[in-house]
């Protein structure tokens, strides 16, 4: 989606980019301190730096009938699953908030999300919660899939399931989000104009996968519902953050705001 932010494709009305890597857990914290201008972000994460951020109406991460799995060994039913040990990749994951939508109070241990497949492997943990790429390769550690929050979300509201989205610091100001959210959107177009460019650069930040699932996961992820979130994704994001407010999950009342 940034690919085109190291090149001269698209215009960026006099502003710099620095680009700043960090998984997702790390970057949730960073957001609570209102560390980076703009900055990708767990949507359950949001209500916690709402007055500081603003969504931007593109780049989110939106799973139709897919999204983040439940792993482990062995096919497990649901009561085994409640008084399992489930490892997430961190408790302001969206993926986390919507496992507690289907189990409700479950015994967890947080643990980087690249190392939960192999935790649950070696039997250190019952169950894991993964996301990312591990999504299509934890049957290279000999797990099953036990359950799928995207299918479970599709079947339970007939919705996509938002799980990463981009947000934008407030302070930046009206005209400058404005101006900062159309580069933004010019880039994710200009990345899925030149596909093959922009997937063998996104390659060295993958984490040691293949062409071949790289290619399968951004087909996942990277879609016109990151061009833009429609009325379905907004609807989306609305039901999720709703349910989450429902289960106590976040300090406050959500306000879903997007840059205009």
């Amino acid at each position: 989606m940034f690919w085109a932010l190291t090149t001269d494709l698209v215009d960026a009305r006099g502003h710099e980019f620095e680009q700043v890597l960090g998984d997702i857990e790390t970057l949730n914290q960073w957001a609570r301190a209102a560390r980076l201008e703009v900055t990708a972000l767990s949507l359950a994460a949001y209500p916690f730096v709402q007055e500081d951020y603003a969504l931007l109406p593109h780049g989110a991460s939106i799973g139709s009938g897919y999204g983040p799995v439940v792993v482990a060994p062995r096919t497990l039913s649901r009561e085994e699953l409640l008084g399992a040990e489930i490892v997430v990749p961190g408790a302001l994951t969206t993926s986390f908030l919507t496992l507690r939508l289907v189990l409700g109070d479950f015994r967890h241990r947080e643990l980087p999300f690249d190392e939960i497949p192999e935790e649950v492997a070696s039997g250190r943990a019952d169950a894991g919660l993964v996301i990312h790429e591990s999504q299509l390769t934890f049957e290279d550690h000999g797990l099953v899939k036990v359950l799928d929050l995207g299918e479970w979300w599709l079947l339970e509201t007939g919705l996509p399931l938002p799980l990463g989205v981009n947000v934008a610091r407030r302070d930046l100001g009206e005209e400058t989000l404005g101006e900062v959210s159309a580069v933004l959107r010019e880039a994710i177009q200009c990345g899925l104009d030149h596909r093959a460019e922009a997937l063998e650069y996104a390659l060295q930040f993958g984490r040691g996968i293949d062409a071949a699932v790289a290619d399968r996961f951004v087909s996942m992820y990277v879609n016109e519902l990151t061009k833009d979130y429609g009325d379905e994704g907004r609807k989306a994001v609305t039901e999720l953050l709703r349910r989450g407010e429902a289960l106590g999950a976040f300090p406050e009342p959500v306000q879903v705001d997007f840059v205009a």
